[in-house]
């Protein structure tokens, strides 16, 4: 009777232990054509299609400056700033250059170049964003495009990079170990966020952005931004400050786009 019990006890956990496999397997492979279909019809598709998004990948205010300028020649164009410089020092930049400031969002969750796209795409995808420009500098353009390729050509989203120009020694030091790890964790996560969204709770307009509420804060913006923080925070004067994160690259172009709205509001 033991003898029996244990028999049947045996058959029915690799009974559960296949069927496990049969549905992990059959998962992994739902995985595989989504992807595949992204990869293969989505993003040669979008490539012909106008740029309808601007990503900018925080670590330079020279980066932030040059969406301002792009905001400026095309203001319908949705821009999404990935963990860029602090608040006042942003819309300081925009509005010295007379950019509008409604259809640009900061994203203050992510952590690094990894974390910039696993935070941006999902929000990207939900602005409907089929071809993207994406904004970042020199010495960062080997692992943001690689990275660019697999998290955003995943999803289908076309991406055209951009090297803003840059003064100074940059403050970021690329290197072969860390490009290999997050290639290793892209490509992974290209499967995994077939179907997990991470949510950041953190997106909000820069148009809303409190000036008041930083005025007791300690922050300083980069001294090739030409900015200056005051007592009265809104104010338009305008000069160096020691420079915190002195990074690096060119070019502006003009571009047509459609514009998406967005259901992000200001937590």
């Amino acid at each position: 009777m033991k003898i029996q019990f244990g028999f049947n006890g045996g058959r029915k956990y690799k009974l559960i232990w296949r069927s496990l496999i049969i549905l992990m397997v059959f998962c992994l492979a739902l995985l595989g054509l989504h992807l595949a279909f992204n990869l293969v019809i989505k993003l040669p598709r979008n490539a012909k299609s106008p740029v309808d998004g601007v990503l900018v990948l925080g670590g330079s205010i020279s980066r932030e400056i040059y969406a301002a300028k792009l905001a400026q020649q095309n203001p319908k164009i949705p821009i999404l700033i990935t963990r860029g410089s602090p608040d006042p020092c942003i819309v300081w930049v925009f509005q010295r250059a007379k950019s509008p400031m409604n259809n640009v969002w900061l994203e203050i969750c992510s952590r690094s170049t990894f974390t910039n796209f696993m935070f941006g795409v999902p929000i990207l995808e939900n602005w409907q964003v089929q071809k993207v420009k994406l904004i970042t500098s020199g010495t960062h353009i080997a692992r943001a495009k690689w990275l660019a390729k697999i998290l955003l050509g995943s999803h289908g989203i076309w991406v055209d990079l951009i090297v803003a120009p840059e003064k100074g020694v940059p403050g970021n030091h690329e290197s072969w170990a860390k490009t290999g790890v997050d290639l290793t964790r892209s490509v992974i996560w290209a499967f995994l966020s077939q179907i997990i969204k991470p949510h950041c709770s953190e997106v909000y307009r820069l148009s809303g952005v409190d000036l008041e509420a930083w005025e007791d804060r300690n922050f300083a913006c980069e001294r090739q931004g030409g900015l200056k923080q005051n007592s009265r925070g809104a104010s338009h004067r305008y000069s160096a400050l020691k420079a915190t994160r002195p990074r690096v690259g060119h070019g502006v172009q003009a571009f047509e786009v459609t514009s998406k709205d967005s259901h992000f509001v200001r937590p």
